[in-house]
């Protein structure tokens, strides 16, 4: 099973904000009332209905099998709503259960967000210290087969239930990476606990935030992570690394939360829609615990709706420098609407905006320093000899120590050091640091 949601069960009747197309964030749903009301009821379109009532005569009298009613009915559900956007769909019980147990952050499966292009499904990120990303898969990635059956014109769900199953069984995917050749990738399904937060001091003064996703507890983690930091460096921080990278989204509330950790006032985000239970604001509370230090957010092209949604935030509010490359673009909100039987509905009602309302749909976050990706090879410095190594040579009138060749200690590896654009991130606020005069 892959990543397929993550989400509050809020009376069972919740709005999600989705991270990727099949990730999604908690806000409340409309009610009934309004949501009729704001619809203005037309003449049913009888001819339509005589021709699908028509349909299911000629399958059921023609087709090569015998088919129920049951099964044709919730195929033509399934079909009304995948075919409106590719966020929408028709959840059974199964799927609809699943989605509200997965904002605990643990779930069975494979542990990749998927979208759908070109008829294909693409995988937008693979999560962390799962299956899916220790075995090598990568943002990009098309899955062109599921056991060796073409997933071409299967819609995401579809996709997805073929790749869920039972934890330990094994499960292999075909994959087409960058336009190559079509290689085979076997992995064993298991119990996808996700550490939502990831937090360490980089090197003394400047701290390392990693967001992998947005659940429920997420905003509570950032808040302790950043308590843990200023612990560990002993004093108020020079600066810090929010990494939003691969990130496909989360809870939106929890979205909230983080940015409001690194504001003082203003305006985060805001929702539009058709009817009014769809437009929600949300501002900052006034409880900033990132002490104002500099901050730098990462951002690729695996960073999607809720991690956009701080993006956005926090560089309209000209809080942070905004580096990496441009974002997936998903601005969408996804509304689930409980049906009578174990059943729901995941409908588009609205879309979302950054403070200086820019709409994020299809275009995605682009950052203020593009960085792209690349691989850091070090070489060894040569070993220079020193003033140091000369016999009789002067001490330092200052009284400081001497430094001769081959002094320095071998540094502790790490995350900078095979990170272009997280060394990149931390040599701006070095910079940022130096500049300012902290």
């Amino acid at each position: 099973m892959l990543h397929l949601s993550r989400f509050t069960s809020l009376a069972l009747a919740i709005a999600l904000v989705i991270g990727a197309p099949l990730a999604f964030a908690a806000e409340p749903a409309p009610s009934a009332p309004a949501a009729t009301a704001a619809t203005t009821k037309a003449p049913l379109p009888l001819d339509e209905l005589r021709t699908f009532a028509e349909v299911m005569d000629r399958i059921k009298a023609a087709y090569v099998e015998p088919v129920d009613d049951k099964t044709l009915l919730e195929n033509a559900i399934k079909g009304m709503l995948s075919n409106l956007d590719p966020h929408s769909a028709y959840l059974g019980p199964d799927d609809f259960a699943e989605l509200q147990e997965s904002t605990s952050g643990e779930f069975g499966g494979l542990g990749i967000e998927v979208g759908s292009e070109d008829g294909f499904i693409k995988v937008v990120s693979p999560i962390d210290d799962t299956p899916a990303s220790k075995a090598g898969i990568q943002a990009g990635d098309f899955i062109v087969k599921i056991n060796g059956q073409p997933t071409r014109g299967q819609s995401m769900t579809e996709a997805v239930d073929k790749m869920r199953g039972k934890i330990g069984q094994k499960i292999t995917l075909t994959l087409v990476r960058d336009g190559g050749t079509p290689f085979d990738v076997t992995l064993t399904r298991a119990v996808i606990q996700v550490k939502s937060v990831k937090s360490q001091l980089l090197e003394s003064g400047y701290g390392y935030i990693r967001i992998t996703q947005f659940q429920v507890k997420t905003g509570e983690e950032v808040a302790k992570a950043l308590a843990k930091l200023r612990k560990d460096n002993g004093k108020k921080l020079n600066g810090l690394v929010l990494d939003l990278r691969n990130n496909p989204g989360g809870v939106l509330q929890a979205a909230v939360e983080v940015v409001d950790h690194f504001i003082t006032k203003g305006l985060i985000v805001y929702t539009k829609g058709r009817i009014a239970n769809s437009e929600l604001r949300f501002s900052a509370t006034g409880n900033d615990l990132s002490e104002a230090v500099p901050l730098v957010v990462l951002i690729n092209g695996g960073s999607a709706s809720a991690s956009e949604i701080v993006a956005g935030a926090l560089q309209d509010q000209k809080r942070g420098v905004v580096m990496g490359t441009t974002s997936f673009g998903k601005g969408s909100v996804q509304t689930v609407l409980p049906l009578n039987n174990d059943r729901a509905l995941k409908i588009t009602t609205a879309l979302y905006f950054t403070p200086n309302g820019r709409s994020i749909q299809a275009q995605g976050i682009v950052p203020d320093i593009e960085v792209r990706k690349a691989k850091i090879t070090n070489e060894q410095d040569g070993e220079y000899f020193k003033e140091a190594d000369l016999q009789g040579h002067l001490g330092n009138g200052n009284g400081g120590a001497d430094k001769p060749s081959g002094a320095g200690a071998k540094a502790k590896p790490m995350p900078q050091d095979d990170d272009y654009q997280l060394a990149q991130a931390l040599s701006l606020l070095k910079g940022l640091n130096i500049t300012s005069g902290r």
